[in-house]
C-alpha cells in the first residue's frame, strides 16, 4: 500500500460510515413512523428499497475504480457506524 492510498482510504471510510447513518437513521425513523401510519406496509416497503438504493449506489461509487482495499475500508466504515449508531438509539433501559 501506498502512503498516496492514506486518504482515499479515509476519505471512504468515512463515506461507508456516512451511508450507514443515512441508512440505519431512516430505518430508525421509519420504524418510528409505522406505528401511526396510514398504510404501514408501504411505508416499509418504500423505506426498505429507498435506503437499499442509496445504499448500494453509494457503495458502487465506492467500488467504481475496482480498488478492493477501498471497498473494505468503506465496509468497515459501515460497520463502525452501524455498530455505534446501535448503541446510540438502541432501546432505553428504564
Amino acid at each position: 500500500m501506498a502512503v498516496q492510498e492514506i486518504p482515499w482510504l479515509l476519505l471512504t471510510f468515512v463515506a461507508g460510515a456516512a451511508l450507514a447513518a443515512i441508512h440505519f437513521t431512516g430505518l430508525w425513523l421509519t420504524v418510528k413512523r409505522l406505528p401511526g401510519a396510514k398504510r404501514p406496509g408501504a411505508l416499509a416497503l418504500l423505506s426498505h428499497f429507498g435506503r437499499l438504493v442509496l445504499t448500494l449506489a453509494g457503495f458502487v461509487v465506492v467500488a467504481w475504480g475496482g480498488h478492493w482495499l477501498r471497498i473494505v475500508a468503506a465496509l468497515v466504515g459501515f460497520v463502525v457506524c452501524r455498530a455505534a449508531l446501535t448503541h446510540i438509539l438502541g432501546p432505553r433501559m428504564s
